[in-house]
Protein backbone atom coordinates (compact mmCIF):
# COMPACT_ATOMS: atom_id res chain seq x y z
CA UNK A 1 0.00 0.00 0.00
CA UNK A 2 1.11 3.56 -0.76
CA UNK A 3 -0.57 6.47 1.00
CA UNK A 4 -0.54 10.17 0.15
CA UNK A 5 -1.25 12.38 3.15
CA UNK A 6 -2.12 15.99 2.20
CA UNK A 7 0.64 16.05 -0.38
CA UNK A 8 1.51 19.28 -2.19
CA UNK A 9 3.79 19.48 -5.20
CA UNK A 10 4.45 22.27 -7.69
CA UNK A 11 7.25 23.52 -9.91
CA UNK A 12 8.12 26.61 -11.85
CA UNK A 13 7.48 27.00 -15.57
CA UNK A 14 7.89 29.88 -17.98
CA UNK A 15 4.13 30.46 -17.72
CA UNK A 16 4.22 30.53 -13.92
CA UNK A 17 3.95 28.00 -11.12
CA UNK A 18 2.46 24.65 -12.11
CA UNK A 19 0.57 22.85 -9.34
CA UNK A 20 0.74 19.06 -9.67
CA UNK A 21 -0.81 18.07 -6.33
CA UNK A 22 -2.80 20.43 -4.10
CA UNK A 23 -3.14 18.87 -0.62
CA UNK A 24 -4.00 15.47 -2.07
CA UNK A 25 -4.79 12.51 0.17
CA UNK A 26 -5.21 9.10 -1.48
CA UNK A 27 -4.52 5.41 -0.88
CA UNK A 28 -3.24 2.96 -3.49
CA UNK A 29 -4.47 -0.26 -1.91
CA UNK A 30 -2.48 -3.48 -2.16
CA UNK A 31 -3.93 -6.18 -4.38
CA UNK A 32 -4.91 -3.77 -7.16
CA UNK A 33 -3.30 -2.44 -10.32
CA UNK A 34 -3.86 1.26 -10.91
CA UNK A 35 -3.75 3.14 -14.20
CA UNK A 36 -3.17 6.89 -13.81
CA UNK A 37 -4.64 9.02 -16.59
CA UNK A 38 -4.32 12.73 -17.17
CA UNK A 39 -3.84 15.33 -19.91
CA UNK A 40 -0.39 16.39 -21.08
CA UNK A 41 1.37 18.47 -18.46
CA UNK A 42 -0.83 17.31 -15.60
CA UNK A 43 2.22 15.94 -13.77
CA UNK A 44 1.75 12.18 -14.11
CA UNK A 45 5.50 11.48 -14.29
CA UNK A 46 6.06 13.76 -11.30
CA UNK A 47 3.45 11.77 -9.38
CA UNK A 48 5.24 8.51 -10.19
CA UNK A 49 8.53 9.96 -8.90
CA UNK A 50 6.78 11.05 -5.70
CA UNK A 51 5.36 7.55 -5.20
CA UNK A 52 8.83 6.07 -5.70
CA UNK A 53 10.57 8.53 -3.41
CA UNK A 54 12.77 9.76 -6.25
CA UNK A 55 11.41 13.26 -5.68
CA UNK A 56 10.15 14.74 -2.39
CA UNK A 57 6.81 16.53 -1.94
CA UNK A 58 6.75 20.23 -1.09
CA UNK A 59 4.48 19.43 1.86
CA UNK A 60 2.66 16.44 3.25
CA UNK A 61 3.90 12.86 3.30
CA UNK A 62 4.11 9.82 1.04
CA UNK A 63 4.02 6.61 3.09
CA UNK A 64 5.03 3.29 1.55
CA UNK A 65 4.01 0.04 3.21
CA UNK A 66 5.59 -2.13 0.52
CA UNK A 67 8.82 -2.65 -1.40
CA UNK A 68 8.38 -0.12 -4.21
CA UNK A 69 10.36 -0.04 -7.45
CA UNK A 70 12.15 2.90 -8.92
CA UNK A 71 10.13 4.48 -11.78
CA UNK A 72 10.55 2.42 -14.93
CA UNK A 73 11.10 4.92 -17.73
CA UNK A 74 12.63 7.52 -15.41
CA UNK A 75 16.07 8.36 -16.80
CA UNK A 76 17.26 9.48 -13.39
CA UNK A 77 17.51 5.85 -12.34
CA UNK A 78 20.89 5.59 -14.07
CA UNK A 79 24.25 7.36 -13.94
CA UNK A 80 24.99 8.57 -17.44
CA UNK A 81 28.77 8.16 -17.22
CA UNK A 82 28.52 4.49 -16.23
CA UNK A 83 27.81 1.65 -18.62
CA UNK A 84 24.58 -0.29 -18.57
CA UNK A 85 26.38 -3.20 -16.92
CA UNK A 86 27.89 -0.94 -14.23
CA UNK A 87 24.54 0.69 -13.52
CA UNK A 88 22.83 -2.68 -13.15
CA UNK A 89 25.57 -3.90 -10.80
CA UNK A 90 25.19 -0.75 -8.67
CA UNK A 91 21.40 -1.09 -8.45
CA UNK A 92 21.77 -4.79 -7.65
CA UNK A 93 24.00 -3.93 -4.69
CA UNK A 94 21.50 -1.34 -3.44
CA UNK A 95 18.63 -3.83 -3.41
CA UNK A 96 20.72 -6.76 -2.23
CA UNK A 97 20.21 -9.07 -5.21
CA UNK A 98 22.71 -11.53 -6.70
CA UNK A 99 24.79 -9.34 -8.99
CA UNK A 100 25.74 -11.94 -11.62
CA UNK A 101 22.18 -13.23 -12.00
CA UNK A 102 20.74 -9.72 -12.13
CA UNK A 103 23.20 -8.59 -14.81
CA UNK A 104 22.55 -11.72 -16.86
CA UNK A 105 18.78 -11.23 -16.77
CA UNK A 106 19.02 -7.56 -17.75
CA UNK A 107 21.49 -8.16 -20.56
CA UNK A 108 19.26 -10.84 -22.07
CA UNK A 109 15.95 -9.01 -21.67
CA UNK A 110 17.01 -5.50 -22.70
CA UNK A 111 18.52 -6.61 -26.03
CA UNK A 112 20.73 -3.54 -26.45
CA UNK A 113 23.79 -5.48 -27.62
CA UNK A 114 27.18 -3.80 -27.33
CA UNK A 115 25.59 -0.71 -25.78
CA UNK A 116 25.32 -2.66 -22.52
CA UNK A 117 29.07 -1.99 -22.14
CA UNK A 118 28.80 1.69 -23.12
CA UNK A 119 27.90 4.79 -21.04
CA UNK A 120 24.17 5.24 -20.60
CA UNK A 121 24.42 8.84 -21.80
CA UNK A 122 25.07 7.42 -25.29
CA UNK A 123 21.72 5.59 -25.28
CA UNK A 124 18.58 6.58 -27.12
CA UNK A 125 15.39 7.06 -25.08
CA UNK A 126 14.23 3.63 -26.22
CA UNK A 127 17.41 1.92 -25.05
CA UNK A 128 17.21 3.65 -21.67
CA UNK A 129 13.63 2.43 -21.33
CA UNK A 130 14.63 -1.14 -22.22
CA UNK A 131 17.44 -1.06 -19.66
CA UNK A 132 15.17 0.40 -16.98
CA UNK A 133 12.39 -2.08 -17.60
CA UNK A 134 14.73 -5.07 -17.58
CA UNK A 135 16.52 -3.89 -14.43
CA UNK A 136 13.26 -3.36 -12.61
CA UNK A 137 11.98 -6.81 -13.59
CA UNK A 138 15.22 -8.40 -12.41
CA UNK A 139 14.37 -7.36 -8.85
CA UNK A 140 11.33 -8.57 -6.90
CA UNK A 141 9.21 -5.60 -5.84
CA UNK A 142 5.77 -5.53 -4.23
CA UNK A 143 4.79 -2.55 -6.39
CA UNK A 144 6.13 -1.72 -9.85
CA UNK A 145 5.90 1.91 -10.97
CA UNK A 146 5.66 2.24 -14.75
CA UNK A 147 5.93 5.49 -16.71
CA UNK A 148 4.83 4.90 -20.33
CA UNK A 149 7.52 2.28 -20.93
CA UNK A 150 5.09 -0.18 -22.49
CA UNK A 151 4.63 2.28 -25.36
CA UNK A 152 8.32 2.14 -26.30
CA UNK A 153 9.98 -0.30 -28.67
CA UNK A 154 8.88 -2.44 -31.57
CA UNK A 155 5.89 -4.76 -31.53
CA UNK A 156 7.93 -7.79 -30.45
CA UNK A 157 9.44 -5.96 -27.48
CA UNK A 158 6.00 -4.69 -26.45
CA UNK A 159 4.76 -8.29 -26.48
CA UNK A 160 7.66 -9.28 -24.22
CA UNK A 161 6.75 -6.43 -21.87
CA UNK A 162 3.14 -7.56 -21.80
CA UNK A 163 4.10 -11.13 -20.94
CA UNK A 164 6.50 -9.93 -18.25
CA UNK A 165 3.71 -7.81 -16.77
CA UNK A 166 1.38 -10.79 -16.63
CA UNK A 167 3.96 -12.85 -14.78
CA UNK A 168 4.69 -10.08 -12.27
CA UNK A 169 0.99 -9.38 -11.67
CA UNK A 170 0.62 -12.89 -10.24
CA UNK A 171 2.49 -11.75 -7.13
CA UNK A 172 2.97 -7.96 -7.37
CA UNK A 173 0.97 -4.80 -8.03
CA UNK A 174 1.61 -2.18 -10.68
CA UNK A 175 0.90 1.54 -10.87
CA UNK A 176 1.32 2.93 -14.36
CA UNK A 177 0.80 6.24 -16.10
CA UNK A 178 -0.21 6.36 -19.73
CA UNK A 179 -2.13 8.30 -22.35
CA UNK A 180 -3.48 5.06 -23.79
CA UNK A 181 -6.87 3.80 -22.50
CA UNK A 182 -6.17 0.39 -24.07
CA UNK A 183 -3.07 0.00 -21.88
CA UNK A 184 -5.13 0.77 -18.78
CA UNK A 185 -7.81 -1.77 -19.72
CA UNK A 186 -5.13 -4.38 -20.45
CA UNK A 187 -3.23 -4.18 -17.16
CA UNK A 188 -5.34 -2.42 -14.55
CA UNK A 189 -8.45 -3.07 -12.47
CA UNK A 190 -8.61 0.41 -10.93
CA UNK A 191 -7.96 3.88 -12.29
CA UNK A 192 -7.06 7.40 -11.25
CA UNK A 193 -7.29 10.77 -12.97
CA UNK A 194 -4.81 13.58 -12.32
CA UNK A 195 -5.85 17.07 -13.38
CA UNK A 196 -5.70 20.61 -12.01
CA UNK A 197 -3.77 19.54 -8.92
CA UNK A 198 -6.30 16.91 -7.88
CA UNK A 199 -5.97 13.12 -7.96
CA UNK A 200 -9.24 11.19 -8.04
CA UNK A 201 -9.12 7.41 -7.56
CA UNK A 202 -11.82 5.16 -9.02
CA UNK A 203 -12.76 1.64 -7.97
CA UNK A 204 -13.14 0.54 -11.59
CA UNK A 205 -11.65 1.33 -14.98
CA UNK A 206 -14.93 2.43 -16.57
CA UNK A 207 -15.40 5.23 -14.06
CA UNK A 208 -11.81 6.42 -14.50
CA UNK A 209 -12.06 6.43 -18.29
CA UNK A 210 -15.36 8.31 -18.25
CA UNK A 211 -13.84 10.88 -15.92
CA UNK A 212 -10.77 11.19 -18.13
CA UNK A 213 -12.82 11.62 -21.32
CA UNK A 214 -14.80 14.36 -19.58
CA UNK A 215 -11.56 16.15 -18.67
CA UNK A 216 -10.37 15.96 -22.29
CA UNK A 217 -13.66 17.32 -23.61
CA UNK A 218 -13.54 20.25 -21.20
CA UNK A 219 -10.01 21.17 -22.32
CA UNK A 220 -10.76 20.80 -26.05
Amino acid sequence: MIMLDRVCKSYRTKAGRKIVLDEVSAIFQSGHNFGILGPNGAGKSTLIRLLAGSEPPDAGAVRRYARVSFPVGFGGSFHGALSGRENVAFISRIYGTAIRETIGYVEEFAEIGEYFEMPVNTYSAGMRARLAFATCLAIDFDVYLIDEVTEIGDQRFRRRCAEAFRQRMLRSDIILVTHNPHTVRQYCDRGAVLTNGQLVLHDDIRGALEHYHGVLQESA
